[in-house]
């Protein structure tokens, strides 16, 4: 059951049981408070949809609340909101690294399990990060999948959400050092980085400018999965979706006409499996079933049984390149 913010929250982190890390161990079921980057991102509802169908299983309550403003500082209230609810568990999307590490580490201090979903945040910061897929596989499959569409050569530019996101931060990264080290990409150069902001109308005039600054440009990654629809309906309405291909991260079922075309692919996995295991991983620590310790097992249902690795790091699977053969067998 999702909860509003006013909610009254049951099972708060100090429900008797022995201490671990210096908090209290619940004796059951938690609520379990999620803060995404942007509470209306279709992806973001899609993972507390997953959290929402765990609940059903296992017990506890999902409190979803979010800002408007994709920043680690907008999410900093509402950490504080989430703390004095005495929710037993925290399930945050970093905006960005540090931005809100000190209220999360605030929310530690009062017993409260943290934990990170998609982006991570500082790692003192929380004691798991659920990963929806190895952050240099993400980052490669989008640079082969831009190879592909292009030929292998050619220009191409990325078109990111902000410039302090976590995880498109560390797959443009791997994708520089790949372009500069890998003989197969030699012939494709990377023009430039530009930022969509979380917003569609700003990704739809970003991959128009994009296209009038570089007229040679035959390709852009967008690994946002606001920005990758957006991006694909603007040039598809100025007539330059085909001679520019798109690729990136995006809710499948929205870019499906375009993927079916081939003038758009897509990396992506199951959202809503990311936000039941999350769920499933904040429960078992806050009523310390496991620890946040390389070689854990955590089980999640039917998901199965999930082992925590360096830093904390939980992956929910390999992600997938959609294309026009297998867009159907994703409902999101």
């Amino acid at each position: 059951m999702t909860l509003a913010l006013g909610a009254a929250v049951s099972g708060c982190a100090g429900d008797g049981g022995a201490t671990r890390a210096g908090a209290a161990c619940a004796s059951g079921p938690v609520t379990v408070g999620y803060l995404p980057k942007l509470g209306t991102d279709p992806y973001m509802t899609t993972i507390r949809d997953g959290a929402n169908a765990a609940a059903e299983e296992i017990g506890g309550d999902v409190l979803y609340t979010a800002p408007s403003e994709a920043t680690g500082a907008a999410q900093i209230p509402f950490v504080n909101q989430l703390i004095a609810k005495k929710v037993g568990a925290i399930v945050i999307s970093g905006s960005d690294l540090n931005g809100a590490a000190a209220a999360l580490k605030k929310a530690q201090q009062a017993g409260i399990t943290v934990i990170s979903v998609d982006s991570d945040v500082a790692p003192d910061a929380r004691s798991l990060f659920i990963n929806q897929a190895r952050t240099a596989e993400l980052g490669a499959k989008m640079l082969d999948s831009m190879a592909e569409l292009m030929g292998g050569q050619g220009e191409f530019a990325v078109l990111s959400s902000t410039e302090t996101a976590v995880n498109q931060n560390a797959w443009i990264k791997d994708m520089k050092a790949r372009l500069a080290t890998d003989p197969k990409l030699k012939e494709m150069k990377l023009v430039t980085v530009a930022y969509g902001q979380e917003k569609a109308d700003v990704n739809a005039q970003k991959a128009k400018s994009l296209v009038q600054a570089y007229p040679d440009l035959k390709g852009i990654v967008v690994p946002a999965g606001i920005g990758l629809p957006a991006a694909a309906e603007a040039l598809s309405q100025t007539g330059d979706l085909g001679r520019v291909k798109l690729t990136g991260l995006a809710p499948a079922s929205l870019i499906k006409k375009y993927v079916r075309s081939g003038d758009v692919q897509d990396i992506w996995w199951n959202v809503h499996d990311l936000g039941h295991l999350s769920y499933y991983a904040a429960q078992a620590l806050a009523q310390c079933k496991i620890e946040a310790k390389r070689g854990q097992k955590i089980s999640a249902g039917s998901l199965g049984t999930f082992t925590v690795g360096d830093q904390g790091e939980v992956v929910l699977g390999p992600a997938t390149v959609v294309t026009p053969e297998n867009i159907d067998d994703f409902a999101f």
